[in-house]
Parts: C-alpha cells; structure tokens; sequence
C-alpha cells in the first residue's frame, strides 16, 4: 500500500504517521530523512543536494525526485510505503507519478488530515514555555495549573516568536496556499480521501484505518 499523507502544520500529521507505520507495517518516508540519509551516504544525488542546501538553496525537483526514486527502491519499500512532505508542488507529483509508473507502481491514497484555519492558530499558538526549568505547556493541551505560571518554579511563561498569532498565521497562510493546487491534483485523479482532524487522535486514526483497510 502506497500511500502519501498531507495536513497543515498542527493538523496532527506526525502522530497519524507514527500510527499508520506501526499499524500498516510500512515505512514512514519523510523529505527531511531521505535527503539527511542521501548526504550521509553520499550518493551521488545525496552530494548534489548538499551543495545546494549548504548554500542556502532550493534543492531542484529532479534531484529531489531521484532522492525519492532511490528511497523507493528500498527492501522495506516492497510491501507499500507512507510519504510525508513530499510532494510539496504539482510539478513534483507528477513526476512522481511518472517514477512510479515507470517503477511499476502507483499511488493508492492521498490521506488529508482537514482541520479548520482557527483551529489550527489555537493549536499552534497555544504553547508556552518556562524560562527557568524548560518545561513547555500548552493551553489546550498541557495548561499550567496557573495561567502564565510554571507548576515547578513559579517562573513566568513566554510565548517564542514563531508561536506567536502572527508569525503562526502568516504561516499557516503560506502552506494553506501551497497545498491547494496539490490538493486539486489528487482530488481530480481520485486519490484524495479528507479526513476530520478534529476529533480526538483516536477517532482520526480509526477513520484513515477504515480507509487504508477499504
């Protein structure tokens, strides 16, 4: 079963992909390993997107996707994969798709973890931390037992700045954006499943195990 996962940054997408690897039995891919395991064992692509990155740079599609190809061929690949952060663009789906084709093989689902757009800014706003110990809460989900107030020492929460409402928004903005025409494309290959990321993780696990199991 080969499967790409997609949802914005907050929808709960790491968690969802740990779940679906230990239940599926199938490796979770994503951009940041395949590229940092690329440059470790310094393939020849693995080479040619370190120079980039070290300069700061984009890494080109066709190095990307050879990156992928080469991820792909993998023993653990055989019996299905789980794709995470890639594709980001619809030039890299379909060339993705080309790969896999020529790879005899081909999507099975685009999982998309929908959560609404105020909800996300409350999730990914909602994190403070204390300046004494390090200790992190979260207001919805982790609160301190005093607002503002660290339970261990007393010390006073700060916000870092890319949690803060605006950077999150502007953020989330970008990505609701970029994620658009590749939710388009899937939808119209009839790949795209939606599922409720509102619920609790339970329920939103069960919901994209009933869909990956048909």
């Amino acid at each position: 079963m080969n499967i790409i996962l997609m949802g914005l940054p907050g929808a709960g997408k790491g968690t969802q992909a740990d779940r679906i690897k230990s239940e599926f039995n199938i490796p979770h891919i994503s951009t940041g390993d395949m590229f940092r395991a690329a440059v470790k064992e310094e393939t020849k692509l693995g080479l040619g997107a370190k120079s980039y990155m070290d300069k700061g740079l984009l890494v080109p599609d066709e190095v990307t996707i050879g990156i992928v190809r080469e991820r792909l061929g993998n023993d653990d690949c055989k019996q299905g994969f789980l794709l995470d952060g890639f594709p980001r663009t619809v030039p890299q789906a379909e060339a993705l798709t080309e790969t896999l084709k020529e790879m005899g093989q081909s999507i099975d689902h685009v999982i998309n973890i929908q959560v609404s757009r105020d909800l996300l800014i409350e999730r990914l706003t909602g994190r403070w931390i204390c300046p004494v110990c390090g200790t992190s809460y979260h207001t919805l989900f982790n609160p301190p037992k005093v607002a503002g107030v660290c339970d261990k020492d007393g010390g006073k929460l700060y916000q870092r700045d890319d949690d803060k409402s605006e950077v999150v928004t502007q953020r989330l903005d970008v990505n609701i954006k970029q994620a658009q025409p590749l939710i388009d494309y899937y939808n119209q290959l009839g790949l795209l499943r939606n599922v409720n990321g509102e619920q609790d993780i339970q329920d939103v696990f069960a919901e994209i195990a009933s869909i990956l199991r048909g």
